[in-house]
Protein backbone atom coordinates (compact mmCIF):
# COMPACT_ATOMS: atom_id res chain seq x y z
CA UNK A 1 0.00 0.00 0.00
CA UNK A 2 1.29 3.38 -0.54
CA UNK A 3 0.22 6.94 0.79
CA UNK A 4 0.43 9.56 -0.89
CA UNK A 5 -0.10 13.54 0.47
CA UNK A 6 -2.42 15.50 -1.90
CA UNK A 7 -1.99 19.23 -0.54
CA UNK A 8 -4.75 21.47 -2.76
CA UNK A 9 -6.88 24.59 -2.28
CA UNK A 10 -9.16 23.04 0.17
CA UNK A 11 -6.40 21.11 2.29
CA UNK A 12 -4.51 18.19 2.83
CA UNK A 13 -5.65 14.81 1.87
CA UNK A 14 -4.48 11.53 2.59
CA UNK A 15 -4.95 9.19 -0.62
CA UNK A 16 -4.16 5.55 0.28
CA UNK A 17 -3.15 2.89 -3.17
CA UNK A 18 -2.92 -0.49 -2.91
CA UNK A 19 -2.10 -2.63 -5.85
CA UNK A 20 -3.05 -6.44 -5.58
CA UNK A 21 -1.34 -7.75 -8.04
CA UNK A 22 -2.92 -11.19 -7.39
CA UNK A 23 -6.19 -10.09 -8.52
CA UNK A 24 -4.53 -7.61 -11.03
CA UNK A 25 -7.02 -4.72 -8.71
CA UNK A 26 -6.31 -1.49 -8.09
CA UNK A 27 -8.04 0.49 -4.48
CA UNK A 28 -7.99 3.93 -4.21
CA UNK A 29 -9.44 5.49 -0.68
CA UNK A 30 -9.57 9.10 0.67
CA UNK A 31 -10.94 8.24 4.10
CA UNK A 32 -11.25 12.06 5.39
CA UNK A 33 -13.76 12.59 2.68
CA UNK A 34 -15.29 8.80 2.92
CA UNK A 35 -14.12 7.98 -0.57
CA UNK A 36 -13.02 4.96 -1.93
CA UNK A 37 -13.04 3.64 -5.74
CA UNK A 38 -11.51 -0.46 -7.23
CA UNK A 39 -10.94 -1.24 -10.98
CA UNK A 40 -9.40 -3.86 -12.42
CA UNK A 41 -5.70 -3.08 -14.52
CA UNK A 42 -8.14 -3.75 -17.92
CA UNK A 43 -10.62 -1.36 -16.84
CA UNK A 44 -7.93 1.86 -16.44
CA UNK A 45 -7.89 3.79 -19.24
CA UNK A 46 -9.55 7.23 -19.97
CA UNK A 47 -13.02 5.98 -18.80
CA UNK A 48 -11.84 5.20 -15.51
CA UNK A 49 -10.67 7.91 -14.76
CA UNK A 50 -13.37 10.04 -15.51
CA UNK A 51 -15.75 8.31 -13.44
CA UNK A 52 -13.26 8.33 -10.20
CA UNK A 53 -13.45 12.23 -11.20
CA UNK A 54 -17.34 11.80 -11.29
CA UNK A 55 -17.26 10.38 -8.29
CA UNK A 56 -15.36 12.40 -6.15
CA UNK A 57 -17.34 15.61 -6.98
CA UNK A 58 -20.18 13.91 -5.01
CA UNK A 59 -17.93 14.29 -2.20
CA UNK A 60 -15.86 17.47 -2.89
CA UNK A 61 -15.65 20.46 -4.81
CA UNK A 62 -15.70 20.20 -8.96
CA UNK A 63 -11.80 21.75 -8.96
CA UNK A 64 -10.49 19.33 -6.11
CA UNK A 65 -12.72 16.44 -7.65
CA UNK A 66 -10.20 16.95 -10.95
CA UNK A 67 -6.96 17.96 -9.45
CA UNK A 68 -7.54 14.65 -6.93
CA UNK A 69 -8.34 12.86 -10.40
CA UNK A 70 -5.59 13.85 -11.99
CA UNK A 71 -3.00 13.08 -9.31
CA UNK A 72 -4.46 9.78 -8.72
CA UNK A 73 -4.40 9.37 -12.62
CA UNK A 74 -0.62 9.89 -12.12
CA UNK A 75 0.13 7.38 -8.69
CA UNK A 76 -1.70 4.75 -10.02
CA UNK A 77 0.12 4.85 -13.28
CA UNK A 78 3.40 4.54 -11.98
CA UNK A 79 2.70 0.95 -10.07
Amino acid sequence: MKIRKSYGSNGEKYVFIHENRKEESILVAIPSVHWSYLYKYEESGPETYEKIRETLEKVTLPEEALELSQRIRQWTSEM
